[in-house]
């Protein structure tokens, strides 16, 4: 990355003043809460938001917030054991539990399960308990950790994402459930293709993890592309930002394929303005802005093709996006796809998500990866 000593400067402190915040937040068992203020996300921690958020902190060198994070992880999925069990037996009798009797995407900070305070959410999302298996294995990897202290949390994980990974669910976004989501498919397979190569899983159980994870990949390959790039559901024509996420960090489908070059390429000219990325083109959401996690998702994805300069651009935008303590939103309003929609949103739950917890993590992962922080 071609900077500035004082740029380099300048960004370093923006991702180690993100790291501090997360350090801050971080509940004392563990969990990353999604934003400490936004009305919604409040008192709550996703599988998902925290896996990425931990492979944050791994890549950053806060090893002992990163372990604390999937200890907590391992806490609540083995604290779901019997109900595991019950949606895989169901599943293996071809009669499969209703989508409410799923696991949820998001947890109270202790782990308990429930809404709290009557709030209903879109929770039945599979992509978080494939991230924190693959999150929890790199990091494990990265620091030299011997992760069969998370082997029944892994186990149960497997079990569950086996059995249950060709159901529509809702994606990344708590949207769409009666679709079959790419980015959630993507994170299933990076799950169980790094657990099965776990030296303490059992034979079978780590040949079905392979087994399912290359079924899936195939899936994709063969159903969810069009016109060379991947799409954001089975059927649909377009894309979503979190596929940056499936041939960057993840690599499930190889960055420098065909698809996924031409994935890349596809995700720059629909979803990102002067460096700041959209979720997807129809997106309402406080008005479909631009979201700084996304942005340096993106930027990974670059790093992975060698396309440094790109991924620099992408982490200056996003160092844009900060306040004077380093914290960083879920979303900007400098490029709103449909201003109409703010007022409803603000009225329903506030002004957007600041801090958001996984923006500063992205940050510091990709400033990691360009050598800044």
């Amino acid at each position: 990355m071609s900077s500035t000593l004082a740029d380099r400067a300048a960004l370093a402190a923006i991702a180690a003043q993100g790291a501090a915040l997360i350090l801050s937040l971080q509940d004392e068992g563990g969990a990353y809460p999604a934003s400490p203020t936004f009305s919604a996300y409040r008192g709550f921690a996703w599988l998902r938001d925290g896996a990425f958020i931990a492979d944050g902190m791994s890549a950053g060198g806060h090893v002992d917030s990163a372990t604390a994070f999937f200890d907590w992880c391992d806490r609540v999925v083995t604290g779901c054991a019997d109900r595991i069990e019950r949606i895989v037996a169901a599943a293996a009798s071809g009669a499969p539990l209703p989508d409410h009797e799923m696991l949820p995407a998001r947890f109270a900070l202790d782990g308990s399960l429930g809404g709290g305070e009557g709030i209903e959410w879109w929770d039945f999302q599979l992509d978080g308990y494939g991230l924190w298996v693959w999150a929890a294995l790199a990091h494990a990897d990265r620091h030299g950790i011997d992760a069969s202290r998370w082997r029944r949390g892994i186990e149960l994980t497997i079990d569950y994402l086996v059995s249950s990974w060709q159901r529509p669910c809702y994606d990344w976004w708590e949207m769409h459930i009666e679709e079959i989501h790419i980015s959630t498919l993507g994170s299933i397979a990076a799950g169980l293709r790094d657990a099965a190569r776990a030296p303490f899983l059992e034979p079978s159980r780590a040949s079905a993890a392979a087994e399912t994870a290359n079924a899936i990949i195939q899936f994709i390959l063969r159903d969810g592309t069009r016109d060379g790039h991947l799409i954001k559901w089975v059927g649909s024509h377009d894309v979503d930002a979190s596929l940056a996420a499936v041939v960057g960090m993840l690599a499930v489908i190889e960055p420098s394929s065909p698809v996924g070059l031409t994935t890349i390429a596809e995700l720059d000219r629909q979803l990102a303005v002067n460096g700041g990325v959209h979720r997807f083109l129809a997106d309402t959401f406080y008005g479909g802005g631009q979201w700084p996690l996304l942005s340096c998702m993106l930027g990974l994805a670059h790093v992975a093709v060698g396309d440094h300069d790109r991924a620099a651009g992408l982490l200056r935008w996003s160092a844009s996006t900060a306040g004077e303590s380093g914290s960083m939103p879920e979303q900007v309003t400098h490029h709103l796809l449909d201003p109409a929609y703010v007022a409803e949103w603000e009225e329903r739950w506030g002004t957007s998500a600041d801090p958001l917890l996984w923006s500063s993590a992205m940050f510091l992962r990709l400033a990691v990866e360009l050598g800044v922080a």
